[in-house]
Formats: structure tokens, sequence, C-alpha cells
């Protein structure tokens, strides 16, 4: 952006104890074509009132009566305003110059070579012109992702609830239906008189068995109710459940048997269990998997690491890896976040989440008496 006299009248305030210094630099300025309102201030006083107005940029003179043109930059420093500000002087030396641009000067000038006064005023709009809209753009962007943020965890929030809803139809409706078909199948087999009959009453009885127990695995899929039991608990279930499944040999290791953790991040922590397994289950090609859940220093850590073929950086880099994404973006509901490493040796995957004040360990005599925020995975 090029700034010239059409394009605006700027707002420069003037630090300046001398009315001829001062108007020898607004002649200067004028001559270059600038179209300027200036005000000339000279006490520290009238200073910390004006940094208040906005500026397109400050003009300050270094020797100053009881101060600096230093003590106008840090003041302007400690507002967070982001103005230009030339230094110029009669006499500088060169140590107090490469202070001044340190701490923030635009650029500095002697009184006696005013002719790079103006380019040198123009620079500097223009360069503040540019950090205020960046600025302006990260903030823009901040506000983006954290929309994003708490979009991504209202929608987690809103597929646990409707997981739960769906689970509780399971089983009220389609596991109570199958329960009392079971039940009628039953007292047909004990009076059934004919063999083909007892035979087929018999075989309806093993599928009707196998669709309980898969509503029954859905349910739990859907709505982990083992969470009531705590998160130790709940995962060591999970793993027994997976080595039995798959025939994968799967080990777990806890620092303490009960930890009670504020609400939500049961649920996390067990779903991002979940979903380590399930990739471990369908891509690693893995003979064993460790799992270790420990709290320390006041962080639940929960590690899945297997020893099967890794991912490569292309796996990783996919861009339609939304299994990746979803647990980092559910780690972030919880204010945890997902560390993934990966080699021809194997993956690890480690969830993180500092714990508040809540998220204390129990002893035995207190574990007893755990009441789980069922709100954490949706209520029943």
């Amino acid at each position: 952006m090029t700034i010239s006299s059409a394009d605006r009248r700027l707002r420069v305030l003037h630090v300046e104890d001398s009315e001829l210094d001062h108007q020898l630099i607004l002649a200067q300025l004028r001559r270059a074509g600038l179209n300027l309102d200036v005000l000339r201030v000279d006490t520290l006083a009238e200073v910390t009132r004006c940094l208040n107005e906005p500026w397109d940029a400050i003009i300050s003179d270094y020797n100053l009566p009881g101060f600096s043109g230093l003590v106008v930059l840090d003041m302007l420093k400690e507002s967070r305003r982001v103005v230009p500000f030339v230094l110029v002087s009669g006499e500088i030396g060169e140590d107090t110059a490469v202070a001044a641009m340190r701490t923030g000067a635009s650029d500095y000038l002697l009184k006696n070579n005013l002719a790079r006064l103006a380019p040198a005023l123009m620079h500097a709009i223009e360069a503040s012109e540019t950090q205020r809209a960046r600025q302006e753009s990260e903030r823009e962007l901040l506000k983006s992702k954290q929309r994003l943020h708490e979009l991504a965890g209202h929608l987690q929030t809103s597929v646990e609830m409707e997981r739960a809803a769906i689970a509780r139809e399971i089983h009220d409706d389609v596991g109570g239906s199958l329960t009392a078909l079971k039940f009628d199948l039953a007292w047909m087999a004990r009076h059934a008189q004919d063999a083909a009959v007892l035979q087929r009453v018999q075989s309806a009885l093993e599928t009707v068995s196998n669709a309980i127990e898969a509503s029954q695995r859905i349910m739990h899929n859907l709505r982990p109710a083992i969470l009531e039991q705590g998160l130790v608990a709940a995962v060591q279930w999970m793993s027994m459940r997976f080595e039995r499944r798959t025939g994968i040999i799967t080990s777990m290791r806890t620092s303490h048997e009960q930890i009670q953790l504020p609400p939500g991040v049961p649920l996390v922590a067990y779903r991002t269990a979940q979903e380590a397994l399930t990739n471990v289950s369908k891509h690693a090609n893995a003979t064993k998997v460790d799992i270790e859940l420990s709290v320390d220093s006041g962080v639940l850590t929960l590690e899945v690491s297997d020893n099967g073929q890794g991912l490569s950086p292309a796996d990783l880099a996919k861009a339609r890896s939304f299994g990746i994404r979803g647990l980092h973006e559910r780690a972030a509901t919880v204010g945890g976040w997902v560390d993934l490493s990966s080699n021809s040796r194997g993956t690890s995957l480690i969830l993180s989440v500092p714990l508040e004040a809540g998220g204390a360990l129990l002893d035995d005599e207190e574990a007893s008496h755990v009441t789980h925020d069922p709100s954490a995975w949706g209520s029943a």
C-alpha cells in the first residue's frame, strides 16, 4: 500500500519542546506532499493524555525537559498499541539509536538531515498497518479455530448422546422383544412333541441367543456402561475382550486400581483406547499390544502400543485421516492432547490429560463409595 496526500489525512503526534524545530519538521513533511494534522506536545503529562487518542504516527525528539524520547517509546509499548514511532534528535549516539530500535522504534533521524523523514514516516506507517492487519488476521484465525474446536466438542457430545439414545432403544425395544421371543421359544421347546418341530425350535433359540449377544455387544459399543465401574475396570475389560476376539496378546498395566476423574475424561480415555485397538486389529498386523494407564504429577496418561508394521509418514498425512484427527479433537474437549509415533517396530499412541483438583487418586475405602457422573457418557 502506498500512502499519498490523496489517500487520507494523517494524524501525527509530535513530541518536541522547540517550536522552531516543530515548524521545520512540519514544513519538511508538507513539502513531501503529505496531508497532515499534527499536534505538538512537550510535557510528559500531555504525552500520557494524548497516547489514548488514535494516531497514525508519533515523531519524538530525544532530549526533552525532564524526560527522553525513549520514555515516550516505553509508554507506547506499555499501551500495547501498534503506532509507528520515529525518533528525531539533534544529536544521538549510536548506542542510543540501537537501543531505540531494539525497544521498538520504527526509525531514527538527525535533525540536520530531515530529507529522509517523509519516506521514513511513510514506510513506518505502511509497516504498522501491515502489522495491524496481520494481528487482526491472527485474531480472526484464533477465533475461527476456537469456534471449530467448540463445534467439534459439541459434535462429540451430540454423537455420544445419540449413541446413548440408540443403546437405550436397543435395550428397551430390541432386547426386550428378543428376550420375550426366547421365552416363547423355550416354552415351545418344552411342549413340542414332533422331533422336526423341536429341531427347528432349538435352531430358532440358538439364533435368538446370538441376536441377544449381538445386541448386547452393540449396546456396549454405543454406550460403555462398564465405565460405571471406573476407567481402570473398563480398560481392563476392553483389553480382555479384544484379546479374546482377535487372538492378539494384550497386557494392561495401571498405576492405581481406582482413579477419580473429572466428568468427561473417562469417556475420552475409553474411546481413545477403543479407537487405538480398532486400528491395531485393522491395520497393524501385530501379535502383541501393551496398554498402560497411569496418573503422575496431576496428568492422566493412557498409552497403547503394539509391535506391528507401523504407519508411514504418508499414512499419517492422509487428507482423510479422520480417525486420528477425531482423537485429537476428542482429547481437546477435556484439555488433553494425543501423541502418535510409529516406526517399523510398531506404533505408540499416548493420550495425556492434565487433571484439575478433582482428579485425585482414591484409597481402597474411598474407592468403594465412588459415584461416576453418568453425564460423562450420556444419561441412562
